[in-house]
């Protein structure tokens, strides 16, 4: 049976073998020679093994079974073991023989499969090592079953069994780190010098915020020097602080979180380094290379010194709670100061405040009017607008239809003069067509009518009558704008349905904070929730028309999907890894066609597709999470965004962390801890400690080469050349490619750093190492992406920082983390003393969190009324001190001595936020635009700003490029009567190229982006 599940695999030449196994038996295989291991690869996996018996769905972890010197043989009958050396670096395949059945693992395989998956695969480098458990004393068959299931069913036995097994087998923690670190950094090199040269000639994309002339002059950075290191040093002098006054507070924010977990895992190394290393390394466990310097290491003989774990865990504990505490004081204060800036206390959604779930007999602008007073300065009532939608929809498509054909025609025609003329020939020559009236004679000049653009008209423009495309959509569009410009008209007239969503203007922001805090409502989730700050660009219109009783089952829906998405994500792993073992499908009856497929599309599809497909399947995670967000009844993508932070960091947290440590599938896990809920101490105290190096390993492969990664943006570039080459061929889809900026989805990228620094923390005080290594590849984190948000990257979604306080939140659960499993550990060796240590200081971690939480939330979402007055008389003083200038620079005086004043260090800076950071020393650090603040919007910007984008939509202005024979100018006059059209700005070339001024010319499409 097992010789022929064996011989079902597939021929793979590049397989490593150690000889090993039972007597008279071959290599643990009856009937099976040594020599046939030599001709297959057949990787299965825990996950998505199909057995030919039953099998248990959840085998125990690899460190469960026996593991035997490979050159030992044993004379048994019922169990068959064939052990290789556990250096996965050196070792292609592992095999390993439970009781019941074999299994056999590739390299790859069984880095992907026991440390579990959600492990993106493209992160893995060509050689990620890990080390199996210290090798066990040899045993007799006789003895496998029972230390088998000592193994698995006793933790404690687990953990502790180190002890002088370390004297059995080397360790290869230490060279498992060096293979990870020499082709990782090999890998980083080769992107960093991609980097280095391309960002010379490459502006466009490695520094397109210098230039751009979308940008206003205010939002550009000044330029680098174009040397290959001598823009090193004038970069590292640009603040952090230039991106909040020169993009976003998003973008500023995001950068200062980076560098604070640089700061706290750079002090928590400070603080566990000194103390824990030599406790560990003296530890009696017997341990070696890296493993010495872990908690794993300290025999249960030695039990008191956990208390200096304990203690040292309180130090480090203690300065992360303070460090949140600190840090989201500092976001209070600067959102407070950014808020209330007169820059932005003006704009019209800073003034304007959404109400849904409203009653029907509410949606009406006289009566709410009479609820909220004189302050109303405008009010929106939402309605449907379906039917605008649509006549907007089709409208456009006809437009760009029409102006893709003009180009065509163009191109065409002026291709042809250009053979012409390149042949000598005469341009005043016979035209090639008849012409007609509509179009004009000078492009049938040069190609006949039958060359024209055309389309059909039926289904996907395959089937129906075909039409000539510019004809046709000239008269379709006469149509279109006058019925589109009727339905928009009659929706501001109040003629479409109603819906329950109002947007109320108020005249000052501190009308508009005021209704927002009142509660407007006699029943319960009635005009609420309420919003302010809504930006009219990020406003999801569909969640609009939910009511209040579909919002609350919407939400518990969508929160109850979530939760099964995380929890039964091994189901999809599962599928794909389905597809890396196809060849052992190929034996069920209606999968033998497999077997005539060639060898090499075999081994592309079991071994390039499963990674390409698992690397997809984690990319759609936060796809699907901004959906549930919009389907919960989310109002804008703001809000869509932070959803999806706290639902992508639970996945994070659960998946990439805590299951890939365990090595099992988050639905047995689920059912361990309903069934035995004190277990989850053993649990996450039995496999922390083990999985330390692989964590060294993962943050050194996130810090090389995914850093270096986001700094080349390599792949990102050559998609952008070829889009921008082959598909951009109109001056609108060029202008659009080219003046468009990429931009950073919070929602998405925060999370897998938080996480990073969740498990660096959560390993503080077990492996101490994590955080050094921790340290240093968040520092290239934040050095790629401070890069990106200076030179590349555009805000396109404005959270108002709220990332940022949510984000010092999840690093709590680290901690909580942490002293979970030092409370598991001090338990399981029955240190009595740092376990009721550890257990206080959980609690009071607990009570510090609820206190800081409920002292705290109220003002991450509203603005206080005192700093109204505080803010008045900071104005009043600048005012008068610009006076003062003035006067003593006309009567010659100079300017007033300023006292110098000591500067504090950075220590009381830190634990004096309140002084140091306070509301009026952040508000230099908000940016002081030179927009007239009175007056930032036209009156009509103003009057349809909460309308929905098809209701404001004015008809598009075509344009096309004009051309040396006139035929551009032609099309213009004649399409103008119908639809506005310019050729201005963009022309064809000697070699009929789309040729315009990339530099710094703003084309006849750009407008002016408008701060609402």
């Amino acid at each position: 049976m097992l010789g022929e599940d064996a011989r079902s695999c597939r021929v793979s030449p590049q397989l490593h073998m150690v000889r090993g196994g039972c007597e008279g038996a071959g290599p643990g295989f009856p009937g099976l020679d040594f020599q046939d291991f030599q001709d297959f690869f057949c990787p299965l996996s825990f996950h998505s093994v199909i057995p030919p018996t039953p099998i248990h769905p959840h085998p125990p972890p690899l460190h469960s079974f026996p593991v035997l010197d490979e050159n030992t043989t044993h004379n048994c009958h019922t169990h068959h073991h064939l052990v290789i050396s556990p250096l996965l670096v050196s070792s292609r395949l592992v095999f390993i023989f439970p009781p019941d059945r074999p299994l056999l693992y590739s390299r790859r395989s069984l880095v992907r499969e026991h440390l579990h998956p959600p492990f993106p695969l493209h992160l893995l480098p060509p050689y990620l090592p890990t080390s199996l458990p210290p090798y066990r004393p040899r045993l007799n068959c006789q003895d496998t079953t029972s230390l088998s299931q000592s193994s698995t069913l006793n933790p404690q036995s687990s953990i502790m069994s180190n002890q002088g097994a370390a004297t059995t087998t080397p360790d290869t923690s230490l060279s498992g780190l060096v293979s990870t670190l020499v082709p990782t950094a090999l890998y980083a090199v080769v992107y960093v010098a991609i980097f280095l040269i391309l960002r010379r000639s490459q502006r466009r994309w490695y520094a397109p915020r210098t230039y751009l002339g979308a940008l206003r002059e205010q939002e550009r950075t000044e330029p680098l020097p174009r040397g290959l290191f001598s823009w090193v040093g004038p970069f590292w002098k640009i603040p952090d602080t230039y991106a909040l006054q020169h993009q976003s507070l998003d973008a500023y924010l995001f950068l200062r979180f980076l560098r604070m977990v640089v700061v706290v895992c750079l002090v928590g190394s400070c603080l566990t380094w000194p103390i824990l290393f030599p406790i560990n390394l003296t530890g009696g466990g017997g341990l070696v290379q890296l493993n010495s310097i872990s908690i794993s290491n300290i025999s249960k003989d030695k039990k008191t010194r956990f208390y200096a774990h304990c203690f040292v865990g309180w130090a480090f504990y203690g300065f992360v709670l303070l460090f949140v505490a600190r840090e989201s004081i500092f976001y209070i204060n600067l959102r407070q100061a950014f808020l209330l800036s007169p820059v932005y206390a003006n704009r019209l959604s800073a003034r304007t405040v959404l109400f849904t779930s409203v009653p029907t007999a509410y949606l009406d602008e006289a009566r709410l009017r009479k609820v909220f007073g004189d302050a109303v300065r405008n009010i929106w009532v939402a309605a449907d607008s379906s039917k605008v939608d649509d006549l907007v929809e089709e409208r456009d498509k006809v437009a760009y239809r029409l102006e893709a054909a003009e180009v065509k025609l163009i191109k065409l025609a002026n291709g042809e003069r250009i053979k012409a003329a390149k042949k000598s020939a005469s341009r005043d020559e016979k035209p090639l067509g008849n012409g007609d009236a509509e179009s004009g004679s000078l492009a049938a000049r040069w190609i006949p009518n039958k060359k024209r653009p055309t389309h059909r008209l039926g289904k996907f423009g395959l089937v129906g009558k075909k039409v000539d495309t510019i004809n046709w959509s000239r008269t379709k569009l006469e149509v279109l704008i006058s019925e589109t410009a009727a339905a928009q008209a009659q929706y501001k007239a109040g003629g479409a349905p109603k819906i329950g969503a109002v947007f109320i203007e108020f005249a000052h922001q501190s009308d508009a904070q005021a209704a927002f805090q009142t509660l407007s409502h006699h029943q319960a989730l009635h005009m609420s929730p309420r919003y302010i700050g809504v930006n009219p660009n990020e406003i999801v219109w569909k969640s609009l028309k939910i009511s209040w009783w579909q919002r609350v089952i919407r939400r518990f829906a969508v929160q109850g999907f979530i939760a099964a998405l995380i929890i039964f994500w091994a189901i999809p792993v599962a599928v794909v890894g389905l597809i890396s073992n196809v060849t052992y499908l190929e034996k069920f009856s209606f999968l033998t066609w497999l077997e005539k497929i060639p060898t090499i599309i075999m081994g592309v599809v079991s071994g390039l597709l499963p990674a390409v497909a698992l690397s997809i399947l984690m990319s759609l995670v936060p796809v699907i999470m901004r959906l549930c967000a919009k389907l919960s009844g989310e109002p804008s993508l703001a809000r869509v965004e932070l959803f999806t932070q706290n639902a992508y960091f639970a996945f994070q947290v659960i998946q990439v962390f805590l299951i890939m440590t365990v090595s099992s599938a988050a639905s047995s896990i689920l059912y361990s801890i309903i069934k035995q809920p004190g277990g989850i101490l053993n649990l996450l105290a039995t496999h922390l400690p083990s999985a330390s190096n692989f964590f060294v390993s993962y943050f050194i492969v996130q810090g090389l080469s995914v850093a270096s990664m986001v700094l080349s943006q390599v792949v990102g570039f050559v998609i952008f050349r070829i889009l921008y080459k082959f598909l951009a061929n109109t001056p609108r889809k060029m202008y659009t490619k080219w003046s468009n900026l990429s931009a950073i989805s919070w929602g998405s990228v925060l999370p897998v750093y938080t996480n990073i620094a969740v498990i660096a923390i959560t390993y503080s005080c077990i492996s101490p190492l994590v955080l050094g290594f921790a340290t240093v590849g968040m520092s290239l984190f934040y050095l790629a992406y401070r890069y990106n948000v200076l030179f590349v990257t555009d805000s396109q979604i404005d959270t108002k920082g709220l990332i940022y306080p949510r984000a010092l939140q999840q690093l709590l659960t680290g901690v909580y983390l942490s002293e979970l499993c030092l409370i598991g550990l001090f338990a399981i060796n029955t240190a009595i003393g740092p376990l009721v240590l550890m257990i206080v200081f959980a609690i009071f971690t607990a009570l510090f969190h609820i206190s800081l939480n409920s002292a705290l939330d109220p003002l991450l979402y509203t603005l206080p009324k005192s700093l109204e007055a505080e803010e008045e008389s900071f104005r009043t003083e600048i005012e008068s001190a610009s006076r003062d200038a003035e006067l003593n620079k006309e009567s010659g005086n100079g300017t007033p001595a300023v006292v110098p004043t000591k500067k504090p260090n950075f220590l009381v800076k830190f634990f004096r936020p309140h002084i140091f950071a306070d509301y009026a020393t952040l508000r230099r650090l908000v940016p002081q635009d030179s927009l007239d603040a009175d007056h930032l919007y036209e009156d009509t910007v103003a009057r349809n700003a909460y309308y929905p984008p098809s209701v404001k939509s004015d008809t598009p202005l075509l344009w096309i490029p004009r051309d040396a024979s006139g035929i551009s100018a032609q099309e213009v006059a004649h399409t103008a009567k119908v639809i506005p059209i310019t050729d201005e700005g963009c022309m064809f070339d000697e070699k009929n190229k789309l040729v315009w001024d990339q530099e710094g010319a703003r084309p006849p499409l750009w407008q002016e982006k408008i701060y609402y």
